[in-house]
């Protein structure tokens, strides 16, 4: 029997990580636009697709991540001062809190005409409204999806969040508006931070495109909340055959098989508890008389299933996962702190770029489990990616239009 993976097998995935998080952020320094994390997930998805990703690195890749990216989302919220975000006025927090409001809640309907799956409407929906691959990353951790719903999310805050660079200062010079117009249009309507900067950097309005923006990251943690208090289904309580009989032997195991990878055992109880996924490509057969299961084959959400499988808190019988999941509670208590103006700005003024390259190791990470092939086949993803991003600039540049 091979138990979870050690520490120590950990660290060869932590190590390519590391490297990754150092590559993305050299090319951020060259292309400001394109921020860490961006990088980072076009990094791991292309040396995934080379097939450079080996089963040794998968358990550090594992807990890069889930701990490290929730340890980042944390530390986002360092960057939120709430005075600062009130001093926009209500006017322009109208225009934020309806822009966000509105495409997060259509854009899963217009998924749905166009058939795809409820996780990959669910991502895009969350990258485009809120802050890209940040919140894409939080609410990936918290709902009901996989890991190819998150690859096409996120390649449409490249796509389209790359476009907007460009494209959103030609149409306001050819709207005729202000440069602090175009700063709270930006602010309102682009997807990642890194984009708006590069944007209101550009026209002379960083401060003003970057508060706003923020102000959309705020949103984040009750939007995250609600929709983990609706994908948190109660546990039925788990029964095991060792129980039900009076016996004292050992509980069955369900084994999560990988090809390449360790096997990772935990009691059959888990399985009932939170059954393990249909993993793409992979088959399910029973290793014991009792209720264990073995899943075999399958890669795009193998970190997914191995972290279903194994972990204690989502297998805990006849409880319900918690309304706000802890990272996002952690993450309103930093922007608590903020707030107070206690910290001091050797603090503050480094929080950002530690942040930046805990979420690039967290992105390349699980960018290292994207299936190129599959993503390239998706053309609805991309077409509900601009709907979406369409729809949050539409509204938002009639918000601006009304505040004049």
């Amino acid at each position: 029997m091979l138990l979870a993976p050690s520490k120590t097998s950990c660290l060869p995935g932590i190590a390519a990580c590391a490297l990754a998080t150092v590559a993305a952020l050299a090319v951020n320094r060259f292309v400001p636009g394109l921020s860490p994390a961006t990088a980072a997930v076009a990094l791991g998805a292309a040396l995934a697709g080379a097939g450079v990703i080996r089963a040794s690195l998968r358990p550090g890749l594992l807990f890069v991540s889930r701990r490290v990216l929730r340890v980042a989302i944390v530390l986002l919220g360092l960057q939120i001062a709430v005075p600062q975000v009130l001093a926009l006025g209500w006017q322009a927090l109208a225009v934020v809190a309806v822009a966000t409001g509105l495409t997060f809640v259509l854009t899963p309907l217009a998924g749905r005409r166009l058939g795809l799956s409820p996780g990959t409407s669910l991502l895009v929906a969350t990258g485009v409204s809120i802050c890209g691959a940040a919140a894409i990353a939080a609410m990936h951790d918290s709902a009901d999806s996989s890991d190819e719903d998150a690859a096409g999310a996120l390649s449409v805050v490249v796509l389209y969040g790359s476009a907007a660079i460009v494209v959103l200062p030609l149409l306001a010079s050819w709207l005729g508006l202000s440069r602090e117009q175009l700063g709270v249009w930006a602010g309102a309507a682009v997807h990642e931070v890194a984009q708006v900067a590069a944007i209101g950097a550009a026209g002379g309005v960083l401060a003003t495109a970057v508060t706003v923006k923020l102000a959309r990251v705020v949103l984040l943690a009750p939007i995250v909340a609600i929709t983990t208090s609706r994908h948190r289904p109660r546990r039925t309580p788990a029964r095991p055959a060792a129980a039900a009989s009076g016996s004292t032997a050992a509980p069955n195991l369900t084994a999560v098989v990988v090809p390449g990878s360790t096997m990772v055992a935990a009691p059959s109880s888990t399985a009932v508890a939170a059954p393990v996924r249909p993993v793409a490509g992979a088959s399910a057969r029973p290793v014991t008389d009792g209720p264990a299961w073995a899943v075999v084959g399958g890669a795009a959400e193998q970190g997914a299933a191995l972290a279903r499988a194994v972990t204690p808190s989502a297998a805990a019988p006849g409880k319900r996962p918690p309304i706000v999941p802890l990272f996002v509670a952690g993450f309103l208590a930093m922007v608590a702190v903020r707030s107070t103006g206690l910290l001091p700005t050797a603090v503050t003024g480094n929080v950002p770029a530690v942040t930046n390259a805990l979420m690039a190791a967290a992105l390349f990470a699980l960018g290292a489990g994207i299936d190129l092939r599959k993503l390239l086949k998706g053309g609805r993803v991309m077409l509900l990616g601009g709907i979406a991003t369409g729809l949050i600039a539409t509204i938002s540049l009639v918000g601006v239009w009304l505040l004049g």
